[in-house]
């Protein structure tokens, strides 16, 4: 929810690998985790991996792909989740789906949501919700000039389950939580904090997520939920940002929980608000600062990716 690895540039996570390759650890807490890719590629390196994120959809991403080790869908799981998917009822569940899909789709999704809930394990219906938000991207990709050339929903949902990479057993306990980045850093003692600072904000929750809110609204069922989210995690690290100062001393307060850590690898997107030196000097509070890495995407999007190892 915080940090929409979305806006990170492509390269970024070849970036992030290669940096981490220099660096000895057997186990890694993720505290802003986004998108599951850097996890799943951790595990197989046998690494343990522990990530965390406020998002309803960057967590349950999380548990598919990074707490998952074995677990698949099975051809009756698949049919559980589409059993009258397309089929109305006396109102939808979830109302707020029509703000994003015609009356048609958000029944699909409202039954099939209801369906994943009738998988006994959790794990297996986060894999049925992350294929379900891939269906939903899907279905808002087309326009009125391409939605001819779309396929059933039931269909995509098959295909892009059938795609599905295979589960990676790195034999560890790895784990999935959904907390504030403070708590999570402060209850998990690991070899090695990989923070990827959020990118700072100015506009409310649920604008920062743009075109990717339905995602939130559909795990969670409805849409009422963003001004009281806003208000739990006022004044946390990755929240509605007024000044630089601000940032600065919340990246602080996340720093000196993670003090215990025996390594950091700090990653930020310089675009202008924050400097990589304004962050060294805030990491210099705490431990010296072994090597900045950098990799200029100027070019493509305006930004340079920086990893900072302490």
């Amino acid at each position: 929810m915080f940090n929409k690895s979305t806006t990170a540039p492509n390269g970024w996570l070849a970036f992030e690998l290669n940096v981490l390759r220099r660096l000895k650890f057997e186990s890694v807490i993720l505290p802003f985790a986004g998108e599951p890719n850097l996890g799943g590629y951790l595990k197989r390196w046998n690494v343990r991996v522990l990530a965390n994120d406020l998002s309803q959809s960057a967590w349950t991403k999380a548990v598919a792909v990074i707490q998952n080790n074995a677990e698949k869908l099975s051809d009756e799981d698949v049919n559980i989740i589409l059993e009258d998917a397309y089929v109305p009822h006396y109102r939808l569940q979830n109302q707020a789906l029509r703000n994003w899909f015609s009356e048609t789709d958000a029944w699909w999704f409202d039954n099939v949501r209801k369906n994943i809930e009738k998988l006994l394990s959790p794990v297996r219906r986060a894999i049925a919700l992350s294929v379900g938000m891939s269906v939903g991207d899907y279905v808002l990709s087309f326009n009125e000039e391409t939605r001819e050339f779309r396929q059933p929903l039931s269909t995509v949902f098959k295909r892009l389950q059938r795609i599905q990479p295979e589960p990676v057993n790195n034999g560890q306990n790895n784990t999935c939580q959904n907390k504030t980045a403070n708590d999570f850093i402060a209850e998990n003692r690991m070899d090695l904090m990989f923070l990827r600072l959020p990118l700072p904000r100015n506009q409310s929750l649920r604008k920062s997520f743009g075109a990717a809110a339905w995602r939130e609204e559909w795990l969670c069922c409805k849409d009422d939920f963003w001004n009281d989210l806003e208000m739990s995690q006022a004044g946390k690290f990755g929240t509605l940002i007024e000044t630089k100062h601000q940032y600065l001393r919340l990246l602080e307060e996340v720093l000196q929980t993670a003090s215990y850590i025996p390594v950091w690898a700090i990653a930020h997107v310089e675009d202008g608000f924050v400097s990589t030196q304004d962050i060294v000097e805030i990491i210099g509070h705490f431990r010296r600062v072994d090597t900045i890495f950098t990799k200029d995407f100027s070019e493509f999007s305006g930004t340079k990716a920086v990893v900072i190892t302490a």
